[in-house]
């Protein structure tokens, strides 16, 4: 049976070996692929087979051609008409030149030898007087005559710019390709300008400027690709090549022809032409590095007339996305080369744009039009519009990958980035100069329309936007902000113009205070600030449509954290809290502190406009400059360039603005905007800590209301990253930047807990195990302390957080009797400190002031281990620091600028040296010759007998100090006080003190502060304070009649005498910073029994044993006095005589 099923047959004719459906229909689909393959083969063979033949029957015809145009011209006797030189030269051999070399983008030698024969036979015939003969004419004789001219005209522009290409290529016969460039562009020259054509007459004169005008718009068209030609040839060219020169002057003419064209000239459809030759102009020609170093002097002249730059300028607004559009092609195209990877064209473009629109050093070109100052409004307008979209390009690309991508592939002549760079900055020189400010203030002044985007082409329509402060304020912002990436300097050149024009500052400030506090500015104005309040105001609420900041989310925030950490409203309402510093008589308290909390600024930089934002940039930016240089007899006396008032005024709004800025997050571009306010505020902050001028309650206005807590904003104060600071909302920025904002008190909490937790996370990490355990015992000679203490702790850093255990050896050299609980570890750290900074062990001095306050000595550094020893000391500081034990001390303000890692600069000095800074505060309102001084950019310091003279500059005992370099003698002086002499020391001191103390925790305090939390608060004690933390030994207690007269006397005593007992007790005349509370150890008070009776003190007799204090133990010796006024008397006795332990 399984035979039979083996040979059966299919009844369909099939055997059994047939394939399935689906292999048969994958099958058939191979198949037909495979055949429309063969098809589109055979089609594509049949297509190259069809382009070779074409290409070779071209080719054999181009060389016949060539053969027979060759012979025709070597053997030609007759005359030479301009229909002959039409058909019989021009038109074969525009034929055969393009199909043996334009074709192939390399001219042929032979065919250099063609070329220059026929145009020198067409310029023979392009300067015949006879109309027969002349070229030119045929562009007003028959229609067919100007239909070939107009024809063969267009290959010769499309011509010439391959030409100009070859001009950049190594060739073996260079002259001759120069010479044929040269007879081209001639050529070219001559048919563009009719009014050169000779035989021409009135009668056709109109047809022949329309002929000429249509070749001109060809030529700045795309398509004929001069322009592009043009590009390439200026690419490689420079100043020393003086066989180009005619070329390039060539080149230039003809570049600037369309410019020339008067708006009578348009016909219908014209306009559009002359548009797309500027763009192409502007996104061909101005985008060249190093356009204007390549060019004579005199072809510069020609590209910066006006009648070149303004349809330039009226173009970049109306067609501004077309020419980007172009930009971008350009530099895709040009990636590789060093210049567009370093700045892109759309950067040159700007560059040269501001280069050109400058006649001298001293001027823009003249701007008398049609309509006067219009030129200075489109140059802004335009100019700006260049800048912002440079920056974008510079923030999107980066400028890093910029750089790493030019250092991977700069080219071999060794021009490197900076070299690009510092070409590209020469252009943007004239920013620089006040005059250009000037006259732009000028023309903002002047009622002027101006061509806007919303103008369709360059005709007569005029927008009616005029030029405000406010498009001045973002065309500088801008500037700013190139300079501070491109230039080594930063800013710095732009800077220094602007903070010194007369009244400009000012102007912005007006502006800005008409805008964000109206409710604070008279009505009475100059046109100028009405007209850019209104404009602003306008383009503001357009803005605010799309712009929100996002208030509640915050404000909700806020109330969650308030309710996390404990805090009610209420409480965050009441915390007033000054900064614990006298207020100047200067200061006028506000009636309410509302007022320093600007609203319009409670959304941060988000909530502003785009104009209020680079007016604001700027006025940060130039203001903060100012004040480096601006002293005190300027800023307080004559109040210049502003008022205290509006200085208040001033500190409010960054206040505010920074504030939220910081809690609300910005944006990236507004990074450099953020960093100004945040620099000028810092100054005003600063200047305020030394010489007050501000109430407390501005500082600390905005953020009444919406403040994080304190508790959750330190504990993400440390983890807040420097990149991110400025552009991500961060409780933690807040408290980093400006702490102010926080009440001085709350800060101390802050600062507090810090420490304990530092002190929790040692004892978890098992440096702390037990009391007692891992301390570090040393033993100290009373008459050594500095010596034995620096030998023995130099060298164990940070380790030094651990307990001390402290054993005095007395002056016999026995060991004194006793155990250190705590006491004898202070009472060191206060003798130690005590005789380190005496001013006659040389280490540190004291200011000259009335506050006598500590600054390291420049001799420490010739004292042996002078530089160690103050490391050593900055390390027993954090060590008072990190215990809480107050010293008796006050540091400069600028020793601890340094410690807090900030500059200082001229008004600081005052404090320092007084009479310093008062000489070079003459010097530098001088009135007569300053080399009358004789003076030298030098200093003398002597040390120990030695005199030593040290160059403030290179070479500055060689330059004299004169008015224009006084300025820099000054700074250069107050530097080398302030921070190069000081720099050593205060390293040295921070490296000891950062062992201990953490850097971020220093930053919540300014200098004023720091010197609090280290000695204590203001010059007088809470009594009522210190008695609630007092503790009574030895047999007293809170009822006994001698501590009842003791707290009555102490009220009794004035202020300072109430500072004498404590220092009397506790080695410190200030009370801890946050309440006796934490006082350690705890005040004591303990009895000292006498043997007077009841009846002597009644007869007139009390106890005659003087009171005593052991200030390691903070604890004070009280015998049993039953007299106040013997009580009195005693304290008054034992506090004046500086003794303490040895009265018992």
């Amino acid at each position: 049976m399984d035979q039979l099923r083996k040979n059966k047959v299919s009844l369909r004719g099939a055997s059994t070996g047939e394939i399935s459906r689906d292999d048969l229909l994958a099958k058939v689909s191979q198949e037909r692929e495979l055949r429309s393959y063969a098809r589109r083969a055979n089609a594509a063979a049949l297509f190259i087979q069809r382009v070779w033949r074409s290409y070779i029957v071209r080719k054999r015809a181009a060389l016949e051609l060539r053969e027979e145009w060759e012979i025709l011209l070597n053997h030609h006797a007759g005359s030479v008409t301009r229909s002959w030189v039409s058909s019989s030269v021009l038109r074969p051999f525009l034929f055969f030149i393009r199909s043996l070399s334009v074709q192939y983008q390399k001219i042929q030698a032979r065919d250099i030898s063609c070329t220059q024969t026929c145009f020198k036979n067409l310029l023979e015939s392009m300067n015949s007087n006879d109309p027969n003969c002349n070229f030119c004419l045929l562009a007003v004789g028959t229609l067919e005559e100007r239909r070939a001219w107009a024809c063969q005209t267009r290959k010769l522009v499309s011509l010439c710019a391959f030409l100009l290409t070859e001009c950049n290529k190594s060739h073996e016969r260079i002259k001759d390709v120069i010479v044929v460039n040269a007879l081209a562009l001639r050529i070219l020259v001559v048919l563009t300008d009719p009014k050169s054509w000779k035989g021409i007459t009135k009668d056709n004169f109109k047809d022949a400027e329309i002929a000429g005008k249509m070749l001109i718009l060809f030529l700045g068209a795309r398509r004929s690709g001069y322009y592009t030609a043009v590009r390439r040839y200026f690419l490689t060219l420079n100043k020393q090549m003086d066989d180009r020169l005619l070329i390039t002057t060539s080149a230039v003419t003809l570049a600037i022809r369309p410019f020339h064209m008067r708006e009578s000239d348009f016909v219908d459809g014209d306009q559009p032409d002359i548009i797309l030759s500027v763009e192409e102009y502007i996104a061909s020609v101005l985008t060249i590095p190093r356009l204007t170093q390549c060019l004579p002097s005199a072809l510069i002249c020609a590209l910066k007339h006006r009648t070149v730059l303004t349809p330039i300028f009226r173009t970049s607004l109306t067609s501004w996305d077309k020419v980007l559009t172009r930009l971008l092609e350009i530099g895709r195209a040009e990636k590789q080369s060093p210049s567009s990877m370093v700045i892109p064209p759309v950067g040159w473009a700007l560059g040269n744009i501001i280069y050109l629109a400058t006649v001298s050093e001293n001027g823009f070109v003249d701007p008398q039009g049609s309509i006067p100052h219009m030129f200075y409004v489109s140059y802004v307008h335009a100019a700006m519009t260049l800048a912002e979209n440079f920056l974008s390009r510079l923030e999107n690309v980066g400028n890093q990958d910029i750089h790493r991508d030019f250092e991977a592939s700069a080219d071999e002549s060794g021009a490197g980035e900076n070299s690009i760079k510092i070409s590209y900055l020469e252009l943007l020189r004239p920013i620089c100069q006040q005059w250009h400010l000037v006259k732009l203030l000028a023309a903002s002044r002047k009622d002027t329309p101006v061509i806007t985007e919303k103008s369709a082409s360059l005709g007569n329509q005029e927008g009616s936007e005029k030029l405000e402060l406010s498009d001045i304020a973002r065309f500088y912002s801008s500037m700013l902000r190139i300079f501070g990436v491109l230039n080594h300097v930063g800013s710095l050149p732009v800077l220094n113009m602007l903070s010194f024009c007369p009244g400009f500052l000012v102007s912005l400030w007006s502006s800005l205070e008409s805008l964000l506090l109206p409710e604070n500015v008279h009505t009475a104005g100059n046109s100028s600030r009405s007209s850019t309040e209104s404009s602003l105001n306008k383009r503001r609420v357009s803005e605010k449509k799309v712009k929100s900041p996002k208030n509640d989310g915050v404000n909700k925030l806020v109330d969650v954290l308030n309710k996390f950490a404990g805090k009610s409203q209420a409480m965050h309402y009441d915390m007033n809290l000054a900064r614990g510093q006298p207020e100047s008589s200067q200061v006028n308290e506000e009636p309410t502190n509302t007022v320093w909390d600007v609203e319009t600024l409670r959304g941060g930089p988000l909530g502003l406009s785009k104009d209020v934002s680079c007016l604001l940039h700027l006025f940060c930016a130039t203001y903060s400059h100012l004040l480096l240089v601006l002293d005190d007899i300027e800023f307080y006396e004559k109040q210049v360039p502003f008022v205290l008032e509006k200085q208040r005024r001033i500190s409010a709004v960054l206040n505010t603005l920074v504030y939220n800025g910081l809690l609300r997050g910005t944006s990236p571009e507004n990074r450099q905007f953020m960093d100004s306010a945040v620099r000028c505020l810092h100054l005003l902050y600063e200047r305020d800590c030394r010489h007050s001028f501000c109430p407390p309650a501005l500082w600390l206005s905005p953020g009444r209301t919406n403040r994080p807590p304190i508790a959750v904003a330190a504990r993400t104060h440390e983890v807040v990253s420097a990149n991110d600071v400025l552009t991500s909302p961060s409780m933690g920025s807040v408290i980093t930047i400006t702490p102010h904002v926080f009440p001085f008190e709350e800060r101390v909490h802050v600062f507090r807990e810090f420490i304990s937790v530092d002190k929790a996370s040692r004892k978890m990490a098992g440096e702390v195990d037990a009391p007692g355990s891992r301390s570090i015992e040393i033993v100290v000679r009373r008459g050594h302390v500095v010596e034995d203490g620096f030998r023995q702790l130099n060298s164990i850093g940070s380790k030094l957080k651990s307990s001390i255990h402290v054993s005095f050896v007395n002056e016999s050299g026995l060991p004194e009797a006793g155990l250190d609980y705590g006491g004898l570890s202070k009472e060191f750290l206060t003798d130690i400190t005590k005789a380190a900074f005496a001013p006659e062990y040389g280490l540190f001095s004291q200011t000259p002031t009335s506050e006598r306050l500590l600054v390291p000595s420049p001799s420490a550094q010739h004292l042996e281990d002078g530089i160690q020893m103050i490391e050593f000391l900055g390390r027993i500081v954090g060590k008072a620091l990190y215990e809480g034990i107050l010293l008796d001390y006050s540091f400069s303000h600028v020793f601890i600028q340094k410690l807090l890692g900030r500059y200082s600069f001229l008004d600081e000095l005052s404090g320092l040296d007084p009479e310093l800074y008062r000489n070079l505060v003459y010097i530098k309102h001088y009135d007569g010759d300053v080399i009358e001084l004789c003076l030298d950019f030098t200093v003398t310091e002597e040390y120990f007998g030695k005199r030593s003279i040290i160059e403030l500059k290179p070479g500055g005992k060689d330059i004299s100090v004169t008015n224009e370099n006084k300025m820099q003698y000054i700074h250069a002086m107050a530097d080398h006080k302030l921070n190069r002499q000081i720099l050593p020391f205060s390293n040295a001191f921070y490296r000891g003190l950062t062992d201990l103390i953490s850097p971020s925790w220093l930053k919540l305090f300014n200098a004023h502060e720091f010197n609090q939390l280290l000695s204590g608060g203001n010059h007088d004690i809470d009594v009522d304070d210190l008695r609630n933390n007092t503790k009574y030994t030895g047999g007293y207690s809170e009822s006994s009649r001698t501590i009842k007269i003791f707290w009555e006397v102490m009220k009794g005593f004035e202020p300072s005498e109430r500072c004498m007992v404590l220092k009397f007790v506790t080695s410190c005349s200030r009370a801890p910073l946050l309440g006796f509370k934490y006082l350690q150890p705890t005040f004591t008070i303990h009895k000292v029994s006498c043997d007077t009776s009841l009846w002597a003190a009644i007869g007139g007799q009390d106890v005659g044993r003087l009171p005593s204090a052991s200030t390691c133990y903070n604890t004070l010796k009280l015998p049993t006095y039953k007299r106040a006024s013997n009580m009195r008397e005693k304290l008054l006795y034992a506090i004046s005589s500086n003794a303490g332990f040895e009265l018992s």
